[in-house]
């Protein structure tokens, strides 16, 4: 802990501190602060990857046992996996690129309407949330023509594979032995 605190110490000195580092379109707020809480508590990808640390468990409860111990000590390293696998998916999908253009130019587009004056349909004012699902909706036939659901259950399928057989083949760090330990049945 000390050490995550020397070297977020040294970042902030040097004018690169984890704030600074997110992404500008993301608001401050729950999001910004959870994403910072990730990025500051990944594990070394040096160790992530080490082959080295990897063998097959002796039996279903040491199977367990990694599968849980190593979640909780690569959580935050689990995520960053997930959302290369998302980047990996969308890059690698021309026509889901042209939905997610199509649904954030309608984003910003009513963005920029709001900002001139209110949005109003039929004599009624229309709420932001209106406004992002009526964005939605006009997107969707984009999304649905993409393939966007194949995609998303790719990404889960793939996120399952990859995290689960790291899990239970990647050995436990050995952190703190005072816990009780599983016994083999």
């Amino acid at each position: 802990m000390a050490a995550q605190k020397d070297q977020q110490n040294d970042a902030e000195a040097e004018g690169l501190s984890a704030t600074t580092l997110l992404p500008k379109l993301i608001p401050s707020g729950a999001g910004r602060e959870w994403l910072g809480g990730r990025r500051a508590t990944i594990r070394s990808w040096g160790a992530f990857v080490d082959q080295q640390r990897f063998s097959r468990p002796r039996n279903v409860g040491e199977l367990c046992q990694r599968l849980v111990r190593n979640v909780e000590y690569y959580q935050s390293n689990y995520v960053f996996v997930f959302l290369g696998l998302i980047l990996y998916c969308v890059v690698t999908s021309p026509m889901l690129l042209v939905a997610l253009a199509v649904f954030f130019g309608a984003c910003y587009i009513l963005y920029l309407r709001t900002l001139q004056s209110k949005l109003l349909l039929f004599g009624r004012e229309v709420s932001p949330a209106h406004q992002y699902a009526l964005a939605g909706g006009i997107s969707f036939p984009f999304f649905w023509l993409a393939g966007a659901g194949s995609a998303v259950f790719w990404v889960l399928g793939a996120t399952l594979v990859v995290i689960g057989s790291h899990a239970a083949f990647h050995q436990i760090e050995a952190v703190d032995r005072e816990e009780l330990q599983m016994e083999p049945v």
